[in-house]
């Protein structure tokens, strides 16, 4: 659509001209219940009213909007013909006058697709539930505005509700007259306004704070969920680790929570993990437990909600410029989640999670070809929506942990206090946070922002060890490495760990040392003379962002002793390192596995064990040669049965091996146990089989042949929630048949019928690694589709088709070189649809040279 792809330079153009004073929105969603005839998109009236300055009278601009029609345009009391002003993503403002008022009358649409103001009906009981998701430009599919995070206003709504709803936004509301009005917000930007509206279950808290000088600080709480997920709604656990963000927070930013209540609200169908909107956090309800998780879940949702409360800070008082320096939120909001996590909650491990499953993402990304620097070139809104990625979230925040280190912990929480006062309620660009971080350090940042912030790439760090001849270290060196198209070799402060294996077996660590990294080779003189090692861990307790390598005895050991080490955080750096080698061809898939297979039972964490069983899933999919995936894919679904049984009954780890033995499972003897167990014919002690893990049982059942339809519409009878109809949504598609995928497609690539959660779930239960064959004629379906689908549906639901869809279970050069040719006949295509097909790409080509590396061991 002309207009919908704001790009930076107008962003900029429309800045230097307006101020934006405040706005007034009204909305009347009671059009979102009862029957709907009109045969068009389900509309709401949305009424807005912004007040602007103009820098010079006489200029013309333009307001955002994305809307099915406009009733009415005024621009200071002069009324505009909607027909030639609007053009369905912008409305031409000329003349603007020094002080304006811009009044707007749309019938604007609900979504289903998670972007704007979404409407999900509740399969259970047929109530109807609204949230808002804008980030980064939707809130113009709501409201009338300028939809850019530098053009900050005070927001005042109003809302027009069903009755019986209850409606919260961003400031406190009450009900008066029928209508629901909200107290004005701060000055904040409009991607993180907010309205949920519907028949939610809602929970209330309070959190306080008495002061040195008496003054006591008081913070409604609230948490909010669909009615038919209340019975599982643990609030109590949500408001503890609230309160004990909110006070790590004050004690570390010395800048009170700004934003008066602080509403958290789970609900359905959403895209995102959460959204910081301030006052009414979102977050997808997932996040409700419906059966027995690990403690893996319960740290990541805290996780969340604490990264979302870091935003409070970094992102909503004090906002990025434009999405150039979306790190300056993010980021920051990703490593003060962690430092949270573990300063302030019962989830005192959370680095250790961090190391192996957030930094793992970080590296994958930082290796594809669009990966870009922390501080990246956002062009357009395309860019800044495929920007939410691995490097902006886990490599940000690796950075800012070894930031911590360069400067001092001190020194950054200095940094931090200056930076919010300095700058609240307003937009800054990197130079502002790197101003008070030298103010406070005393060091010079340029270089450090030069090599860790505006460079892109993943360096690797190995040691080398030479021996004397008294057996002890003679000289230990660490080599840095870089690929060739990002060859910045940058400094790094790590810590490097000796390791020997003990008398008892255990393998600990009897030296270390901190140093600085700088260059191809730097040589560890603080270590020359200890004892020899049988391991040596660079950047042991993960101070860096790096990918570490090991000298052969290091290997070698870790190959014999990798579950006797002891410390937690060390031995996960290890898995990750050797999962790093596995995904670069320098590990065998088959060998990896094995580790697992002969190690990962004897893993104490939890979350490196679930990410074991990812890890292990993937390098048989994707990095196993094709002559051994059968052989591999029936030993770990023996060694996932044999560690199933020999776990504790009733423990978590338990329930993490019922889960990876559903979906390894192969063999007859494999489906014949799950089919027992959910017939109650046979139990495994300890093991609860609750609704969510029938369903995961069900899934490799349908996949398999082995249960059909009709079995499935049994159990959507047992569970006929929203949650279960995704489920079956997602085995449905998973049916080993022709018809059925082509079911399957027609759904999601030629119609939009189809919820964004639907969507999800039906491309999910679409691709089954064990059905690669049946799968093979749609990759030339895909090549042909994907343009249109880009240019037709929602970004959202084109991100999902695009990266969900490619055939990527075609590992051959065939696959590769289609994919090329589509490449190559489409560079005019958009540039974030490119971006999506070269990343696939590369992960097909990675693919690729890992099979063929894993021939070589067999």
């Amino acid at each position: 659509m002309p207009g919908e792809n704001l790009s930076r330079d107008e962003a900029r153009e429309r800045a230097a001209l307006i101020g934006v004073d405040g706005y007034e929105v009204s909305l009347d969603l009671r059009s979102a219940v009862g029957e709907d005839d009109t045969g068009g998109p389900r509309t709401f009236r949305s009424v807005t009213t912004v007040r602007f300055r103009c820098n010079e009278p006489g200029a013309s601009s333009f307001a955002d909007l994305i809307a099915p029609s406009v009733t009415s345009v005024s621009l200071n009391g002069r009324d505009l013909d909607p027909g030639e002003v609007f053009d369905g993503s912008r409305i031409t403002l000329e003349d603007l006058a020094a002080d304006n008022e811009l009044v707007v009358d749309a019938q604007c649409a609900y979504s289903r697709t998670g972007e704007g103001l979404h409407r999900f009906v509740d399969p259970e009981d047929g109530e109807v539930y609204l949230y808002t998701q804008y980030e980064p430009a939707d809130s113009r599919r709501v409201f009338a505005g300028f939809e850019q995070p530098d053009l900050k206003a005070p927001y005042r709504f109003e809302v027009r509700a069903p009755e019986g709803w209850t409606v919260w936004s961003n400031g406190a509301g009450e009900k008066t007259d029928g209508v629901w009005r909200f107290a004005e917000t701060k000055p904040i930007s409009t991607y993180i306004t907010c309205v949920v509206a519907g028949p939610y279950h809602y929970v209330t808290d309070s959190y306080s704070r008495t002061y040195p000088d008496g003054t006591t600080l008081r913070i409604p709480l609230g948490a909010l969920c669909r009615k038919g997920l209340a019975p599982h709604f643990d609030a109590e656990d949500v408001f503890l680790v609230t309160k004990q963000g909110l006070d790590f927070f004050h004690d570390h930013f010395d800048y009170p929570y700004p934003f008066g209540k602080y509403d958290q609200a789970f609900v359905p169908e959403y895209n995102l993990g959460a959204m910081e909107n301030p006052g009414l956090v979102t977050f997808r309800e997932e996040f409700i437990f419906r059966g027995k998780v690990t403690q893996a879940s319960y740290e990541g949702r805290a996780n969340v909600v604490l990264h979302e409360m870091a935003h409070m800070w970094f992102g909503d008082l004090v906002t990025m410029e434009w999405w150039d320096d979306l790190w300056l939120k993010e980021s920051f909001a990703d490593f003060m989640g962690e430092f949270s996590l573990v300063g302030a909650t019962r989830f005192k491990n959370g680095w250790v999670t961090f190391a192996n499953r957030r930094k793992a993402w970080a590296y994958r990304a930082d290796q594809l070809p669009s990966t870009h620097p922390i501080t990246a070139d956002i062009r357009d809104l395309q860019d800044a929506k495929l920007n939410f990625d691995g490097i902006t979230y886990a490599k940000g925040a690796s950075v800012l942990k070894q930031l911590v280190a360069y400067v001092g912990e001190d020194a950054f929480l200095e940094g931090a206090r200056r930076y919010f006062k300095r700058h609240a309620y307003g937009n800054t660009r990197l130079g502002d946070l790197l101003s008070v971080l030298e103010e406070t350090s005393g060091r010079d940042m340029s270089g450090w922002s030069r090599s860790w912030l505006q460079t892109a790439g993943v360096n690797s760090l190995t040691p080398q060890v030479l021996l004397g001849a008294d057996g002890r270290v003679e000289e230990l060196a660490v080599v840095q490495e870089a690929a060739e198209s990002h060859p910045e070799l940058r400094p790094h402060r790590v810590a490097v760990g000796l390791y020997r294996v003990t008398d008892a077996g255990t393998l600990e660590r009897y030296a270390r040392t901190e140093t600085d990294i700088d260059g191809a080779r730097t040589v560890v003189a603080e270590l020359a003379g200890a004892d020899a090692p049988d391991l040596v861990l660079v950047n042991d307790d993960d101070l860096t962002y790096c990918k570490i390598r090991f000298d052969e005895t290091s290997l070698a050991t870790l190959h014999e002793h990798l579950v006797s080490l002891t410390d937690p955080l060390a031995r996960a750096l290890c898995w990750s390192a050797l999962w790093n080698m596995t995904r670069d061809a320098l590990l065998p898939a088959r060998q990896f596995v094995d580790l697992v297979l002969r190690f990962a039972g004897r893993e104490s964490g939890i979350g490196v064990l679930q990410m074991l069983h990812a890890w292990a899933e993937s390098a048989l999919t994707h990095y196993a040669a094709d002559d051994w995936r059968e052989t591999g894919g029936r030993l770990l679904a023996e060694g996932a049965r044999r560690e199933l049984y020999a776990a504790e009954p009733g423990s978590e780890h338990q329930l993490a091996w019922a889960r990876f033995f559903a979906r390894t499972a192969t063999a007859e003897a494999d489906f014949d146990l799950l089919r027992d167990l959910l017939a109650g014919t046979v139990t495994v002690e300890g093991l609860d089989l609750d609704q969510e893990l029938r369903w995961v049982f069900l899934e490799p059942l349908t996949a398999h042949g082995v249960v059909d339809e009709k079995a499935l519409a049994e159990e959507l009878s047992r569970d006929d929630t929203a949650s279960g109809k995704r489920h079956q949504v997602r085995c449905l598609a998973a049916r080993p048949s022709k018809a059925v995928k082509a079911q399957a497609w027609a759904q999601v690539v030629e119609s939009d019928e189809l919820s964004n959660a639907m969507v999800e779930a039906t491309i999910a239960g679409f691709g089954q690694g064990s059905q690669r064959e049946l799968l093979a004629p749609y990759a030339d379906k895909y090549f042909a589709a994907i343009e249109r689908v880009w240019a037709e549906r929602s970004i959202q639901i084109g991100m999902h088709v695009v990266q969900g869809l490619f055939p990527s279970l075609q590992q051959s050069q065939e696959t590769l070189d289609a994919t090329d040719a589509w490449l190559e006949a489409h560079r005019e295509a958009a540039p974030a649809l490119r971006r999506l097909v070269l990343e696939a790409r590369d992960d097909l080509a990675r693919a690729l040279r890992g099979q063929a590396y894993d021939a070589t061991a067999g």
